[in-house]
């Protein structure tokens, strides 16, 4: 073995640990976190959170762009997750307000239950080879960072408004339950690695990012809590598009700038699917028809009783009181014009008309 084959080697071993050590980094942030909570640190418990939610969105990103994922990584990184985004918010929140109520406790093993079960979702569904194309670009539920940060945000409005209704423990436990529910349900979130900007928008977004970076040096909190609202706003635009894409499999395979396009144009051309099941609408058209046929029926008895005669001519309803021996006259051309029976205008049955 030469030396230039042994440094490649070693530079490649030390390539693949690169995004592990990303994964270890955001335990040990997470982790930190409560111990700032126990010296009551509340800021710098909420700094370690999210800069373990930066950690893990760059450890995945590393390893594709490295080339180095693996079976270790994978799990490595559900497990940094559990702690960081399961077990550490579900503490810092019993040490700041849930210890106050007696289920205090239940609430924040509810927390850290939902994320060991969204995290043992993800890597079940990550195997799913019957998924449709469209899969990879939403999340089945809300994601174990984004599901921290969104658990945290009652603290962060503290941080900086101070006391309010949202630091009451009643209402930090109904939250992070709600919190618990989305992240075990079934609602799609859009994946971040599905957003593609248009190169029209590269620079007006970039001048935004320039300025939350501005607002997040000022008011760091207030950044946080806005983005927490525009997170859950996203929410059920992210199932519309999700419920969009199954009903039209024409566009899985397309990118998502024609997507839209093709969006655009159905709604201009009015080709929306139905708002209603179409089960119903058969169902709704079969009961009118026969409806109408028990009308007709009604209609020959009253008429003869034959039910194999054929349909009289159109003619009006006899009341008791009321009775007409001859047509109506009008235009004096003798055409009778009376109302056609319920049944034939409910099967679209055509006038019949006498030419005299």
């Amino acid at each position: 073995m030469n030396p230039e084959t042994a440094e490649g080697r070693t530079g490649g071993r030390g390539v693949r640990l690169l995004p592990n050590a990303v994964t270890v980094l955001a335990l040990c942030s997470g982790l930190s976190g409560v111990q700032f909570m126990l010296a009551e640190n509340r800021i710098a418990a909420l700094a370690c959170i999210a800069l373990a939610a930066v950690f893990d969105a760059l450890d995945g990103r590393l390893a594709r762009l490295l080339d180095a994922t693996s079976k270790m990584g994978a799990e490595l990184d559900s497990l940094s997750d559990c702690v960081s985004f399961g077990v550490s918010p579900a503490l810092i929140l019993f040490l700041w307000s849930l210890h106050d109520i007696r289920i205090g406790w239940v609430v924040a093993l509810v927390l850290v239950v939902s994320a060991a079960l969204r995290l043992a979702r993800f890597n079940t569904l990550s195997d799913d080879e019957e998924a449709p194309p469209y899969a990879g670009e939403f999340f089945v539920g809300v994601p174990s960072p984004a599901g921290a940060l969104v658990a945290l945000a009652p603290m962060a409005l503290e941080v900086q408004l101070g006391p309010g209704f949202w630091s009451q423990p009643v209402v930090v436990a109904v939250w992070t339950i709600m919190v618990g529910t989305l992240m075990i349900s079934r609602v799609p979130t859009a994946s971040l690695k599905s957003v593609r900007v248009p190169p029209s928008l590269v620079a007006p977004l970039l001048v935004a990012v320039a300025f939350a970076a501005a607002a997040l040096v000022t008011f760091p909190f207030v950044v946080y809590a806005v983005a927490v609202g525009a997170y859950l706003l996203h929410i059920p635009w992210a199932a519309n598009r999700y419920r969009w894409l199954g009903r039209h499999p024409e566009v899985w395979h397309v990118p998502p700038r024609q997507r839209r396009a093709v969006r655009r144009a159905h709604r201009r051309l009015g080709l929306a699917p139905p708002r209603r099941n179409l089960r119903r609408r058969v169902a709704g058209a079969a009961q009118r028809a026969g409806s109408a046929a028990r009308n007709i029926g009604r209609d020959r008895d009253r008429h003869g009783g034959d039910p194999t005669a054929p349909l009289p001519p159109p003619g009006p309803v006899e009341r008791p009181t009321e009775r007409r021996d001859r047509p109506v006259q009008r235009n004096g051309t003798g055409d009778d014009r009376r109302p056609r029976p319920r049944g034939s205008r409910r099967l679209g049955l055509r006038r019949h008309r006498d030419e005299r």
